[in-house]
């Protein structure tokens, strides 16, 4: 499957015999995750001690430092109660990839657009799949035990996230990759 605006919009970033195999991006608005069984309920807890501890600094009159730390506190409490999928939704809202049959690029960011590029013959590519078939492409090593800031995961390594048809979209890959080692060998 191919998005021709997608492909239009990666065409500056393409070289001139680079033809689009797949063009994709994750899935829109806010999504809930298995570790949201967890971190709902924590977080829902953090933003009441905290409340509570705003409360009681200000009826105490307690100095200003307190209330300052504790509004930081509610701030941190806020966001992963609520504004972490709000952050997520948006982060993924701004995400696109494309696959050529040399590399594949991974358009990104925020606040400026980033490109990332990575080569389609990288032997360490893996997927993980659920039930209704979406999944995770990774591109590279495996970083699920990376450190979390703020509840973000720091991933280091590039990856496809929660795209349709995983298995799919993992073969468009490896056949590429394939076709791309056996030309490769042939004119060495």
């Amino acid at each position: 499957m191919t998005d021709f605006s997608i492909e239009k919009e990666f065409r500056p970033f393409l070289g001139i015999n680079e033809t689009v195999l797949w063009t994709g991006c994750p899935p829109k608005g806010v999504l809930f995750k298995k570790s949201d069984i967890i971190e709902i309920p924590l977080s829902i807890i953090w933003f009441g001690l905290v409340i509570f501890w705003e409360t009681t600094v200000i009826i105490k009159g307690a100095p200003v430092f307190f209330v300052i730390f504790g509004i930081l506190f509610i701030c941190i409490g806020l966001y992963n109660a609520v504004g972490r999928f709000f952050y997520d939704a948006y982060r993924r809202n701004n995400i696109v990839y494309i696959i050529t049959q040399q590399r594949i690029l991974i358009k990104s960011g925020i606040f400026s657009k980033k490109v990332k590029s990575v080569s389609i013959s990288d032997p360490k590519i893996t997927f993980t799949a659920k039930k209704n078939g979406s999944g995770t492409i990774l591109l590279g090593p495996d970083d699920r035990f990376n450190p979390r800031i703020f509840g973000k995961k720091i991933n280091k390594t590039p990856r496809l996230e929660m795209i349709p048809e995983v298995e799919k979209v993992y073969k468009i890959i490896i056949n590429s990759a394939e076709l791309n080692l056996n030309y490769s060998v042939s004119f060495s």
